[in-house]
């Protein structure tokens, strides 16, 4: 995993270039802008605590896969967005991920282990996207990425954390509602409401 993760940095590093969202330098500066992109977005918020919520929810070994999927292939959608590869639709398919994951927490989905991958992978695409071509021309790629993986990695953390509740039945209850108000958020996100 460490490879993939060195690898996946050294591709970010060779296609920098890109978007002038941030006025940040240097290798802090890049790390600092990296780590707050998923933080003040709410839908990135909203998606990235629902992949650790499911998680939870799911068990074992959806609980820690889940969250190594995401990060995983958003580094993908990064390196993609970086190179400036066009997706269409991204922010429609990062609203998209709010409603389906919470979705899924809310009516307790039971989906295998292989789909409940390929719904996070899939989404995680367009994650990775939207960072990869909001990244600062002033910032390491690098260090950018290591920023956005981390948050992210909290996010499912947080995720995790709450969807641990769903081993009591009130729980249960609580982490399903948490799923309700992450597809609301992402119906929100869709009609352009947020």
């Amino acid at each position: 995993m460490s490879r993939l993760l060195l690898t996946t940095g050294v591709l970010l590093l060779c296609a920098a270039g890109g978007a002038h969202a941030h006025e940040t330098t240097g290798l802090a500066g890049g790390f600092a802008s990296g780590f707050m992109h998923p933080i003040l977005g709410w839908d990135h918020v909203a998606a990235m605590v629902a992949v650790g919520l499911w998680g939870a929810f799911l068990g074992k070994p959806a609980i820690w896969l889940l969250p190594v999927v995401f990060p995983l292939v958003m580094a993908l959608g990064g390196v993609l967005g970086v190179a400036g590869v066009p997706l269409p639709a991204v922010e429609t398919g990062i609203a998209a991920s709010a409603v389906v994951l919470g979705a899924m927490i809310l009516f307790a989905a039971k989906a295998p282990l292989w789909v409940a991958a390929v719904i996070v992978g899939a989404f995680a695409i367009f994650h990775g996207h939207a960072h990869g071509t909001e990244l600062p021309a002033a910032v390491s790629p690098l260090t950018y990425s290591l920023g956005f993986v981390l948050s992210t990695g909290l996010l499912h953390v947080a995720g995790i954390a709450f969807g641990l509740l769903a081993h009591w039945p009130a729980g249960r209850l609580a982490v399903r509602m948490a799923g309700g108000l992450i597809a609301g958020a992402g119906v929100g996100f869709l009609s352009g409401a947020w």
